[in-house]
């Protein structure tokens, strides 16, 4: 059973001979690049080299919720015939350098209907992100900010595939509260209270699970 992840990485990396030997534009983002400009559909398909992106949506009030990280060899946005007007709010930027491969719609339809294993990946990362997407409403949406956090710092633990006795979070208190989509004080005292159980130890910009086991028991049941 695959449980939910907020990061993904190397799903398409097999097929990154095939993305290579068709047209593309290889691109560069700084920091705070955009991938695509704001209030724009998706056009462009980015096979990720290097670096991580991070997807959001913005909402008309100017609220933001931060929806999944990318790194190499993933795709983003992913390809797909129609266009939705909810693509408009989306934001995807560099958290770090990247380079990618991009490809415009037209050639990944062809690159798409020509591969089959490239079929496979696209409905396999698809059901992955709907299965994030699912999670969060059915289940994160009814949660405390209490086992939200610690149900997200879970996940990312382990779907990273962080190891060693305290593995440690790039994160800062910001990015936590936009991803659980509650307020900066309800995450303050989260994160409080998992600080004074020693379960974590904060820093500026990073975060370290000292006892993982004990994180678990304060996830919900859908997240083990």
């Amino acid at each position: 059973m695959l449980t939910p992840t907020y990061i993904f990485t190397d799903d398409f990396s097999a097929l990154e001979g095939f993305f290579l030997s068709r047209p593309h534009v290889r691109r560069n983002f700084r920091v705070g690049g955009q991938l695509w400009a704001s209030g724009e559909a998706f056009g462009r398909i980015h096979y990720i080299l290097s670096g991580v992106a991070q997807s959001s949506v913005e909402h008309e009030l100017g609220l933001r919720k931060i929806l999944s990280f990318h790194g190499r060899g993933t795709v983003t946005p992913g390809w797909h015939e129609k266009d939705y007007k909810i693509e408009q709010a989306l934001i995807t930027l560099a958290l770090t350098e990247m380079e990618t491969l991009e490809f415009d719609k037209a050639e990944f339809r062809r690159m798409f209907h020509e591969n089959r294993r490239l079929r496979e990946q696209v409905i396999d990362w698809y059901s992955s992100y709907v299965n994030l997407l699912i999670y969060g409403v059915a289940h994160q949406e009814f949660n405390s900010a209490f086992v939200k956090l610690c149900n997200l710092l879970h996940l990312l633990t382990t779907s990273a595939g962080r190891s060693g006795p305290h593995p440690r979070l790039a994160l800062t208190q910001n990015t936590l509260a936009e991803v659980l989509g509650v307020s900066r004080v309800n995450l303050t005292r989260a994160l409080a209270r998992l600080r004074r159980e020693g379960v974590v130890q904060t820093s500026r910009g990073e975060l370290r699970i000292l006892n993982p086991e004990a994180l678990k028991t304060h996830c919900s049941f859908e997240t083990l």
